[in-house]
């Protein structure tokens, strides 16, 4: 039995210890030349990244934007092998569609897959320990991404894991966002420099701290109007950065004052995930002194682009002639979701291949028609 197994089933001859194993494999072998390193880069908040490699990431997701553009016209797609035999899980205890779309759809572009586990009913840490849960998933994937309800199963999990974990929202932070909300920027206005931004609504949720740190990174300035208590431990990373890049980042005292002579305006949703009903009518009437409507928008560039991160209420903060409007670019935003990830997935999953790649998007992304 032992010699047939061993002349027609190359797979079980791991089993004898005195034969030399046929598989393709061995466990001292050093990991595949494009896998991440067991100490891996994680991003879960856009103070894990530098502001050279964001802009390496943004010229990366220019380039696969463009060229699976062209795949439409030609079949062809030249990033559609580059995480060949890759495995990313999205861990999901929030809702979502432009996420798990994105990361699924991504994932399959680059020649992979992303296998989605809902974790609503079974949060990190109840029926295993983090620290076991990190372990598996270490040896079986080649990266993760998770949309949690708080920030610490995510530190935690990215504590033991010898994979890129990746936050895809918690309630501190969303880099996958700002990955999307820069390149939007850039197919706009084409850099960054002498660039003010301003956010209105709620001052105190995951999108409104990574857009200070966003814009303390890069260098660009951020007015904020709206209500509520921003972290100290926010201002305290947001500030370090500003020293660095020259950004100034102000909570304005009215909405005029934030709107006035910007370059874009960005707003949020005022009911964000775990928000009670009862609470709904009083947020309403503490925000709806900063919806975002058309006179305000007059008070900005006439070249002022609108973003939101979407889901959007229109009539609340903002009017839908401003959604709807010709300075509205939420729906190109949401697209760049898909090559934002990509290209994110790479560097952090993949990075030999993205220094490989990065050539192919060293040109800016072009001005968006």
């Amino acid at each position: 039995m032992e010699d047939w197994l061993l002349k027609n089933d190359n797979a079980t001859s791991f089993l004898y210890k005195h034969v030399d194993r046929r598989l393709g494999y061995q466990p001292s072998d050093p990991l595949p030349p494009n896998a991440a390193p067991r100490t891996a880069r994680h991003v879960l908040t856009m103070c894990d990244l530098s502001r050279e490699e964001v802009m390496d990431i943004l010229r990366v997701a220019a380039a696969m934007k463009d060229s699976r553009r062209n795949y439409l016209d030609t079949g062809y797609d030249r990033f559609s092998e580059t995480l060949k035999g890759y495995s990313l899980l999205t861990l999901f205890e929030k809702p979502s569609l432009r996420t798990r779309v994105s990361l699924e759809v991504g994932m399959n572009q680059l020649g992979g897959q992303a296998i989605f586990y809902s974790i609503a009913d079974s949060p990190l840490g109840v029926k295993e320990s983090i620290q076991d849960t990190g372990r598996v998933l270490s040896r079986m994937c080649q990266g993760i991404t998770a949309r949690v309800m708080t920030r610490k199963a995510l530190r935690s999990l990215a504590q033991v894991a010898e994979i890129p974990v990746i936050n895809a929202l918690d309630d501190y932070a969303h880099p996958l966002q700002m990955l999307a909300d820069l390149l939007t920027v850039l197919e706009y206005k084409g850099s960054f420099a002498n660039f003010t931004m301003t956010y209105m609504g709620d001052l105190e949720n995951n999108v409104t701290y990574d857009l200070m740190r966003t814009a303390a990174l890069m260098g660009y300035n951020l007015n904020l109007g709206g209500q509520g208590d921003i972290e100290k431990s926010v201002w305290d990373e947001v500030n370090a950065l500003a020293k660095v890049s020259g950004s100034k980042v102000k909570v304005c005292a009215t909405a005029a004052e934030a709107m006035t002579g910007v370059d874009c305006v960005y707003t949020d949703s005022w009911m964000s995930y775990g928000i009670a009903k009862e609470e709904e009518e009083a947020r309403m009437k503490l925000f709806m002194p900063y919806q975002v409507t058309a006179d305000l928008m007059k008070l900005a560039k006439p070249d002022c682009i609108f973003m939101n991160c979407l889901p959007a209420a229109r009539g609340m903060e903002q009017t839908a002639e401003v959604i709807d409007g010709p300075q509205s670019v939420v729906f190109d935003q949401a697209e760049n979701r898909l090559h934002a990830m990509k290209a994110l997935a790479v560097f952090l999953m993949a990075p030999k291949r993205f220094s490989e790649i990065m050539g192919l998007g060293r040109s800016a992304p072009s001005q968006a028609k």
